[in-house]
């Protein structure tokens, strides 16, 4: 049986979680604008591929429309658009491999008696960094994880399978997320080398993207 305690503690962590990404996407933003971009330029351009992304909970079934994205619109070169993208499927994910894991680690500790101090703290960014090395591009990429950043941590795994009811519903602003980490890559990338089309980037006149 449930209790509405229960189901308003499930959520707050996902009204925590999506906080979380979304002051991770303004971080993101700002990171545009400090290489000299325009950041609503990069928003109206991204906007379709964060939708699918965001709908499929899938970074790999984002991935066309990620490189597409990059070459037709925002100027990045092919070389570029393609390792950024592919990269990203499994490596730096923001979402999955990065936030999600230390906000969960850091719900757990409590209900497992470990204190959260800085020495945790910084323990769980430690692993955190490690574990988001291979984590898939698919749906529920995030739990297994999640599975690994408790374990190395000696936390009690089973804990994360209170959140499975949920997880669908983070799953979606997740993977929407690790799709821009990995765009924001590769413009960044781009922009860094001067290879950078910017007027592609500038240019308010473009078309559709297809999957």
């Amino acid at each position: 049986t449930s209790d509405f305690g229960a189901i308003w503690t499930l959520g707050k962590f996902v009204i925590a979680s999506y906080a979380a990404l979304i002051v991770m996407y303004i971080i993101h933003l700002i990171i545009v604008s400090g290489l000299g971009l325009n950041p609503v330029t990069f928003v109206k351009k991204t906007g379709e591929v964060l939708m699918f992304a965001f709908t499929s909970r899938s970074s790999a079934g984002s991935l066309p429309l990620n490189v597409q994205t990059q070459k037709n619109r925002l100027g990045v070169p092919d070389g570029i658009a393609n390792f950024s993208a592919s990269f990203g499927l499994s490596i730096g994910q923001n979402g999955c491999a990065g936030i999600y894991p230390a906000m969960l680690a850091v719900m757990v500790a409590p209900a497992a008696g470990v204190e959260v101090n800085l020495q945790f703290i910084l323990s769980v960014i430690g692993v955190v960094i490690i574990s988001s090395f291979g984590v898939a591009g698919v749906g529920g990429g995030a739990t297994f994880a999640s599975i690994i950043v408790l374990s190395t941590l000696n936390l009690p795994v089973a804990l994360a399978g209170v959140l499975i009811s949920v997880e669908p519903l983070i799953d979606m602003g997740r993977t929407a997320l690790n799709v821009n980490d990995s765009m924001i890559a590769g413009t960044g990338t781009a922009k860094l080398t001067n290879n950078l089309d910017k007027d592609t980037y500038n240019d308010n006149e473009y078309d559709e993207i297809t999957n």
